[in-house]
Parts: structure tokens; sequence; C-alpha cells
């Protein structure tokens, strides 16, 4: 039997529970079925290690069953628009290269852009190492700059495609010590270490080298960022070499979602991310893969990417990289 007092509440809250958002007043039940987090690049790579380290504590932290789907083509492309198009469940997710938001919409037409997703956050930022084949007579950066010098258009970089990070780095070198080399696009950062492993190339800028570098089976020279790599700390930054590179703050990777992706989904997703690179472990984890840890809200991650978009629109002209 309802009390007058209680029919009185009842009475007040209805209006509410009529008025509120959607979903406010259903709140998703979720994780409820497999979660696809879609990476864009080939298997074997440092974004690879990185988006299965991430499915894998992330399905720990959620308790869902997270799994890496690989979809490379088109420098992030095809896998990128794949995520944009799909449902806004919160069953796919793309391990987003900041590359897809900030270097492709400047050369090449898209069907998705940074609107095309919610962001669940930052994730890491990349570590590239640059190194050499063991035959090439340099020990040093200063000494790589003097030799290609010398020999004008005769050396190669592979990288992990066109206008790839390896890539901008490469030709970023180039234009800022005033050499002459060929650049060399291989189908993912594997393929282009394992060109310079059988010396079809003659250095490369990539994070995945990093083990080969470990192993002593090529020489490294430089590492392309503001610090050294904790996996190799012998190794001296570029500044460090002499050598002070314009470039980005670093390419970087997030967590997005489809447009429409319910605003619980996001939030559950986005402090379950934060938990996750807290973690020492995970930290340790992201080194190995060529990573540093950091983390960046939501909307600071697309503010800062779309920051990049605009520098990249005046940079890359300047580099001689065009739209195509």
């Amino acid at each position: 039997m309802k009390t007058p007092e209680r029919s009185r509440l009842l009475a007040l809250a209805a209006p509410a529970l009529i008025f509120a958002p959607a979903a406010a007043r259903a709140q998703p039940d979720w994780p409820n079925a497999p979660i696809r987090l879609v990476v864009p690049f080939p298997p074997g790579g440092s974004s690879d290690i990185l988006g299965r380290l991430v499915a894998e504590r992330l399905s720990r932290n959620l308790h869902a069953n997270i799994y890496v789907d690989n979809k490379p083509g088109a420098t992030t492309q095809i896998g990128t628009e794949y995520v944009a198009s799909a449902a806004p469940d919160g069953n796919t997710l793309l391990l987003a290269a900041a590359s897809s938001f900030t270097v492709l919409p400047n050369l090449r037409k898209l069907n998705y852009s940074l609107q095309s997703f919610e962001s669940a956050g930052g994730i890491a930022d990349y570590i590239a190492v640059m190194a050499v084949r063991k035959t090439l007579p340099t020990a040093t950066l200063r000494q790589f700059i003097d030799y290609a010098r010398q020999h004008p258009g005769k050396l190669s970089f592979g990288t992990a495609g066109e206008a790839s990070q390896g890539h901008l780095y490469g030709m970023t070198l180039a234009r800022g010590t005033g050499i002459d080399v060929q650049h060399v696009p291989y189908r993912g950062s594997a393929a282009a270490v394992n060109a310079l492993l059988g010396a079809e190339i003659d250095f490369i800028i990539d994070g995945a080298v990093t083990p080969m570098v470990k192993a002593g089976k090529v020489a490294p020279l430089a590492v392309f960022y503001k610090r050294r790599h904790a996996e190799l700390p012998d190794v001296p930054t570029v500044l460090e070499a002499g050598f002070g590179i314009q470039s980005t703050q670093g390419a970087g990777w997030g967590l997005l979602a489809p447009k429409g992706t319910p605003g619980p989904v996001m939030q559950r997703l986005a402090g379950s991310l934060h938990e996750v690179l807290e973690q020492q472990d995970v930290q340790d984890a992201l080194a190995r893969a060529n990573s540093t840890a950091a983390w960046q809200a939501p909307r600071e991650f697309v503010q800062n990417i779309d920051a990049d978009r605009r520098l990249y629109a005046e940079l890359l002209p300047a580099m001689g990289i065009k739209e195509n």
C-alpha cells in the first residue's frame, strides 16, 4: 500500500525519469561479448606488441575477452576506417596510431576523421632507434652523416610504409643534415627489419629493430626521442649525438571507439586504461616494446592529435612529401 509521502516522491521522480538521457536510464551491460581490438599494422612490429599488451591487461581489468585483430594496409588507413564504420557498441576498438590522424589527413582523402571516433585516452609514445647494417663503415651518427654526404643518393632506408613514422624520421634527418638518401617502403616494420638484416637497405629508424640491436646483428647510432631507450641505455639520443632535428613530440598511440559508443562504456574504458598504464610491469613491458607509457585523458589526447595534424600540414610540404 502506497503512503501519501511515497506517492508524492514517485510523482516528483517521474518527470526526471522521462526526460533523463537514454544512456543514464539504461546503463549498458558491458562488456557482454568478446571485444575486438583492431591493430592497423601487421603482426610482429612495435604497434602489434603494444596492442597485444593492452588487450591482455584490459581483459584482466575489465573481466572481458579482448582479442587483437590485425588489419594492416595503406599505412593504417584500412584498419582505422574499419573501426570508424563499426557498430558503436563498445565491442570494436582501435589501437590508434597518431599518424592516422596527423599525417594521413594531409596526404590523402580519407573516409574517416578524428570526429569519427570516441576517445578513451592516450597510451604511449613511440621510441624509434636508428640502426645501420653491420657492414656500413660508420660507428656514430656524425660518421654516418659524413659518409652519406660523401655518397649522395647511394644509401637507402627501409620503413613500415609511405608516410609511416620511420619515413618521416628519415626525411627529417635528411632535411636537417643535408644528406640525400633513398626511401624504400615495406609492408610493416618487421619486413623492413628483415631487409636490413639481409643488407637490402643501409639503415632504418624504427623501434622494431631494438631486438636486433641487442643481439648485435645491426649497429645502433641514435634514438629518436627526448630520452634514451630504457632497453638501450648506451645509445645516445639524436640531440646527444650533436643534431637538433625538428620533429613532433612523439608519434603516440591511443585507444578509440566508433562515434556514438555510449558514454558509460567510454568512461569505464578510460578509467581502466589509466589504471593499466600506472602498473610498473606494464611500463616495463612498454619499454621492451619500444615505447614509453604516456597516459593522456580522452580530451587531452584529441587536442594533442589535432595540434600535431596542424604541425604536419606545414612540415610535410617542406619535407617534399605532398598530397597524393
